[in-house]
């Protein structure tokens, strides 16, 4: 299983056109085989910093992920919505287990 976790950061005053591309990209993403979990958060404390979070089943639904149209579209919206930081790290993880 793969986790990737990190931060995306974009100028506060774009927030409100970013929700809807950031809404395609999670329902697109939510969408596909292998996809246990993809979700996107804004901090609480830092206006345009963006929390990610994804964990997919292996590496290879994690290339077909990063083959896909929603993909595509939300990068080619970056530079509109002045994203600027990317910072995300994978990290290859066991099964899950009660905490």
């Amino acid at each position: 299983m793969l986790l990737i976790v990190g931060t995306i950061r974009l100028p506060p005053e774009n927030l409100a056109a970013a929700r809807p591309v950031m809404k395609r990209m999670v329902e697109g993403s939510r969408g596909e085989d292998g996809c246990l979990e993809y979700s996107y958060a804004e901090d609480v404390l830092e206006a345009g910093l963006i929390h990610v979070k994804e964990m997919w089943r292996d590496q290879s639904t994690l290339d077909r992920h990063l083959q896909t149209q929603h993909l595509s579209d939300w990068r080619a919206a970056w530079p509109k919505l002045g994203i600027r930081d990317r910072n995300l790290r994978k990290y290859e993880v066991g099964e899950p287990r009660e905490t």
